[in-house]
């Protein structure tokens, strides 16, 4: 059996992912993402001018103080005093008011931006081919599933309106801040040059800092997602402690970068709020001099430190946003490195349907060649094979020959890379994918089942089938032990079935296969897993279910080419012979080897 070579999946990222970003190109994939927004605009708006009013409620209170304390308060009016006390309250109350409806508001179109992003990826991921999840580490794609539409998330719906709201308070507050002193308020005004510079270098090196990290954390993904897939295999081995300082290494080299990453945060953000205290002291010390030569009034300068203690939480805030808006920028440049991966296999413009009742299963191999990416030494070299309607056709060959990657090419797992694979004469490239693979259907050697129940495991390829077309199936896969389990075919089945033994959870992909009732049945050594009793149970019934099927059969045990109607042995990417099992024993020496080699792997 042949299957994509395994250096491309230990890679520790894909090849085509890109170093860290800069800026300007992170900010652009942020850009590009904009669309999301479009179906929340009017929320958005909303959103804002509920912050707009909060704001504008706020501002009113620091005015109505100094009326409190330059009139009432300075000329012993305490009816004055409460009025302007409840006016106070009320703006308060409002404020209040308006701030939970926007943060509803708002929590609403965050989690629906992610909800419709995380739709939209995972279909995309669903589309690209076999190769790209080949190369593909599965945490890496997590990780850009999860942390990295949070990130985005969390800056669309809540980064963007804080930002905004934080310039519209500091312009609001600095022209107040000028009419109130014009001195002190220039002063307030030009503390902003210091935090420019500030935020402009943090966001320079945060971003780099941000990339790091997001990356690291999908390696960590991918080592935890490896090691409970393959807990079995760990304990087997006894390779705990090993795997255990795997993922040491790489979670402390997630808490070194990490921490970098929040060292620089640290510094930027100390900064953030030394600003703003500083000047809010000389403030004091300068308003209290203003007082004293009578140049401001008393309730001027509370009214005056009221509005700038106003910006203190937008300038401590802009540290967040910072981060926040970094984070979300080198998330949506990793999302768009599998936004920007193009299906490889597609349907071609003009596309048709294939109907199975049209469907006569006549396959042919024209000339066929296929590398895998990045592997310049082709698997296949000019294959030419004919599998006429109705005939079992058994693929034979030493491991590594290409046989699993020669029958992967008949419902388009992969793309020939030269010649061509027709079904009745049509180029299977010419045929709608969805069509090609409601009448072809496979079985691999090493199933993948679902956490989800028997019953929808077997009907995955075939929702319509009834319970009477499913009970055949399960006959024709010996798979019946499914009704001795605890709720029969409603029984959930854990990940990867790794609930069931090898050969149950290899009859029960037979029978996902056979439920299709396709035109063109794959079988990638189906029943390698099954004892020899089994096996021939199997073979007697899925015979009788072969007869008007074309099938081709990935074949290690010479019982399996029993089902054959004829055997074509792969030897070096080429087809080296082709006849029945009793003529290819007498004629070829090469296939007699082969079957005693495979002998010899299955005894042992």
């Amino acid at each position: 059996m042949t299957s994509q070579p395994s250096a491309q999946k230990s890679e520790t990222k894909p090849p085509d992912e890109p170093e860290p970003p800069q800026r300007r190109h992170a900010l652009s994939s942020l850009w590009r993402l904009r669309h999301y927004l479009r179906p929340y605009r009017g929320r958005m708006i909303a959103m804002f001018t509920l912050a707009l009013a909060a704001t504008g409620a706020a501002l009113v209170v620091p005015w109505l103080i100094q009326r409190v304390i330059d009139g009432p308060i300075t000329g012993g009016d305490t009816s004055g005093v409460w009025l302007l006390g409840g006016a106070i309250a009320v703006f308060g109350f409002a404020e209040a008011v308006i701030i939970w409806i926007r943060r509803f508001i708002q929590a609403k179109v965050a989690l629906g931006l992610e909800a419709d992003m995380r739709a939209d990826l995972y279909a995309h991921m669903q589309k690209l081919h076999a190769g790209f999840h080949d190369r593909w580490q599965t945490g890496q794609l997590l990780a850009r599933a999860t942390a990295d539409l949070g990130s985005m998330r969390r800056f669309m719906a809540w980064g963007l309106i804080f930002g905004a709201m934080s310039l519209v308070t500091f312009a609001a507050v600095t022209v107040q801040l000028v009419a109130l002193n014009w001195q002190l308020g220039l002063l307030v005004a030009a503390s902003a040059v210091p935090l420019f510079f500030t935020a402009r270098n943090f966001a320079r090196a945060y971003i780099v800092a941000s990339r790091q990290m997001q990356d690291q954390q999908g390696e960590v993904a991918s080592i935890a997602e490896q090691a409970a897939q393959g807990i079995r295999v760990i304990k087997a081995f006894g390779r705990a402690p090993h795997m255990e300082r795997l993922f040491g290494v790489e979670a402390v080299r997630l808490r070194d970068v990490s921490v970098a990453r929040m060292d620089i945060a640290a510094r930027s953000w100390a900064t953030f709020n030394v600003i703003p205290n500083a000047t809010l002291a000389i403030v004091l010390v300068g308003g209290a001099i203003a007082v004293a030569h009578q140049q401001l009034t008393i309730g001027g300068l509370v009214a005056f430190v009221s509005l700038q203690l106003m910006l203190v939480w937008p300038v401590e805030a802009l540290g967040w946003i910072i981060a926040n808006g970094n984070e979300a920028m080198t998330a949506a440049d990793r999302v768009k490195d599998v936004f920007d991966t193009e299906p490889a296999i597609a349907d071609a413009p003009g596309a048709v349907a294939v109907a199975r009742a049209e469907t006569r299963g006549h396959v042919r191999f024209e000339g066929v060649s296929f590398a895998y990416e990045g592997v310049a030494e082709p698997v296949l070299d000019g294959v030419d094979l004919e599998v006429r309607p109705g005939e079992t056709l058994a693929i034979a060959g030493v491991t590594g020959s290409g046989k699993t990657t020669l029958v992967s090419l008949v419902p388009r797992l992969y793309d020939v890379t030269g010649g061509r694979v027709t079904i009745d004469g049509t180029d299977i490239r010419d045929l709608s994918l969805a069509s090609l693979r409601s009448v072809v259907a496979t079985a691999f050697e090493d199933p993948t089942l679902f956490s989800m129940s028997v019953r929808e495991n077997l009907t995955l390829g075939r929702a319509e089938s009834t319970d009477a077309e499913v009970a055949e199936a399960l006959r024709v896969a010996q798979a019946e032990f499914v009704h001795d389990l605890p709720y029969g075919l409603d029984t959930r089945i854990g990940e990867q079935g790794l609930s069931l033994s090898g050969g149950q959870r290899q009859r029960l992909a037979l029978a996902r296969a056979v439920l299709v009732k396709p035109a063109v049945l794959v079988l990638d050594d189906p029943l390698s897993a099954l004892d020899v009793h089994t096996e021939e149970l199997v073979e007697r019934a899925l015979a009788s279910v072969l007869k008007g099927t074309t099938a081709l059969i990935v074949v290690h045990r010479p019982s399996t080419v029993m089902l054959a109607d004829r055997v074509a042995l792969l030897a070096e990417g080429r087809i080296a012979a082709i006849g029945s099992h009793s003529e290819l024993l007498e004629t070829v020496p090469a296939y007699a080897q082969v079957l005693s080699a495979e002998s010899e792997e299955m005894a042992a």
